[in-house]
């Protein structure tokens, strides 16, 4: 694609309703736009006001609310921060009006891709070894473990994609009544799980709260060939643990490089949609053209899990629409419920987004961000809602509830089945999320080009109009299909990945 130049429209409507348009590109003060003179120079991706608007008068973008003027604007006026505040979301739910069931294509069409058929059915993207931690105390041991294989290798097993230690901060001191405690037993029991694990090495401290025998027990974990575990003070100590393990693992690996991947239906795709440094172009270019990707994976008979609740406030009336019963709308409103409390009773509040980077790249409000979120879910119905890291068992269109920070939403996704990730950015993302490959998809071309060691595709030639949100949503799909069956993504290629599983850590610790 090419860069963002002085070609094409300084600016572009999202709708007919809207009162301002978007920047394609730096816009200098005193230029023409339609009928209107710009006032100010105005940055890409930034709003300019199409009309006067009195103070305190909704501002429209994508035909929606995104905050109110907090004074007077004149026409061809930059409108951001100083200018535009933010309201609370005040708009009309209908629930299940545009749901239904989802529009399968008949399966002789459906495409198919490559990937490992694991026992019990679920499909892989990947073939990896897990190291489960119970808790931080066994973080250091584990590491050391994955570090040997890292700088080992495997000899002459050539069909393995590593190993990974999930590490994480937690496992002890956190009462075993709270939702934090569920949290984090599910997320290591959705790990487990995951199909792009061969095998899994559940390593502990043996004092923790988080106990392995009960986690195995709670959430019908089977130790096996597929499974082990150990604690370090059963063992002696870190030495004699890490030794144990390289062990059990080295006997484990003719096991896993024997697996083959096999022609699988998309059924066996679960795509988690996400989006980090978003800007003002992730609205109307990356997030829409993931969503039209979005509807072939539903389409094709596959699952896309959009996650990420306070990044779709304001927009959830969207969601609700195309729930396919009213009890799926129910659950989403509970969810947004619950969020409204949770930061309450922190002191916090649902807008306190967009992020700094968010705001230099044009997104004002969280009402806006949120509308260009949702994008990214495409138009098929909705057809379930999942509490943080939950088992995903629907297929098609679902959501699950996760904060907006990245590596804890993506840590559920992945927890609750997801075997590979699109991610788009408009500022610039440079996360990888073993054991799923991460697909990088740049908004804007500028970016793209400084950062395209790390972007998979551009999607900025819609912007000035040399490419499509249908193509570019093609092309999505189709780079969808060949790293699920074994092509790497550009953060593989880097081997990143290892320091972002981050689990939801909600509540008190004592």
């Amino acid at each position: 694609m090419s860069e963002l130049t002085q070609e094409g429209p300084p600016a572009i409507r999202l709708h007919p309703k809207d009162n301002v348009v978007v920047a394609t590109r730096k816009v200098p003060s005193g230029e023409h736009i339609g009928e209107v003179r710009t006032v100010d120079e105005i940055m890409g991706g930034h709003k300019i006001a199409v009309r006067d608007i009195k103070q305190g008068e909704p501002v429209l973008k994508y035909g929606q609310i995104v905050g109110r003027t907090s004074r007077d604007i004149r026409a061809g006026e930059h409108i951001h921060l100083h200018n535009l505040a933010m309201l609370d979301s005040s708009v009309a739910h209908e629930f299940a009006a545009d749901g239904g069931p989802t529009p399968l294509l008949p399966e002789s069409e459906r495409r198919t891709f490559e990937g490992f058929l694991r026992p019990g059915g679920l499909v892989g993207t990947r073939n990896y070894i897990g190291i489960i931690t119970t808790v931080n105390c066994s973080a250091t041991v584990s590491r050391a473990v994955a570090d040997h294989y890292r700088m080992e290798g495997f000899g002459p097993y050539s069909n393995i994609d590593g190993v990974v230690a999930l590490t994480h901060g937690t496992g002890c001191a956190i009462p075993t009544n709270t939702e934090g405690y569920l949290y984090l037993r599910r997320v290591l029991s959705g790990y487990a799980k995951n199909p792009n694990f061969a095998a899994i090495l559940m390593i502990g401290l043996g004092c923790e709260t988080n106990q392995i025998g009960h986690l195995v027990k709670a959430f019908e974990l089977e130790e096996g060939p597929r499974l082990r575990a150990m604690t370090i003070q059963k063992l002696g100590g870190t030495r004699k643990t890490i030794d144990e393990a390289i062990r059990i693992i080295d006997e484990l690996l003719p096991e896993v490089d024997s697996a083959k991947r096999t022609t699988q239906p998309l059924s066996g795709l679960k795509v988690a949609l996400q989006c980090g440094g978003s800007d003002g172009y992730s609205g109307i270019t990356a997030n829409p053209a993931l969503g039209y990707a979005a509807d072939l994976i539903v389409k094709h008979g596959g699952t896309a899990v959009l996650s990420e609740t306070p990044e779709i406030y304001g927009a959830e009336h969207l969601l609700t629409r195309r729930a396919a019963t009213p009890i799926i709308a129910e659950k989403l409103m509970a969810r947004i419920n619950w969020w409204r409390d949770y930061t309450d009773k922190n002191g916090a509040e649902l807008n306190n987004n967009p992020s700094h980077g968010n705001k230099e790249g044009g997104l004002t409000t969280i009402l806006e961000k949120s509308l260009g979120a949702v994008a990214k879910g495409g138009s098929m119905p909705l057809m379930e809602v999942y509490e943080y890291a939950e088992p995903i068992t629907a297929s098609g269109f679902v959501f699950m509830d996760t904060p907006g920070y990245d590596p804890v939403a993506v840590t559920g996704q992945v927890a609750g089945g997801c075997n590979i990730i699109v991610f788009t950015t408009g500022r610039g993302s440079v996360s990888g999320f073993k054991p799923a490959p991460c697909i990088k998809v740049a908004t804007n071309s500028e970016m793209y080009h400084r950062m395209s060691e790390d972007m998979d595709i551009n999607c900025g030639g819609i912007i000035d109009g040399s490419d499509s949100i249908e193509a570019a949503g093609t092309r999505i799909f189709e780079k969808i299909l060949a790293i699920a069956s074994g092509e790497h993504s550009l953060s593989e290629g880097y081997n990143y990945g290892d320091n972002e599983f981050v689990p939801w850590q909600i509540g008190a610790v004592t």
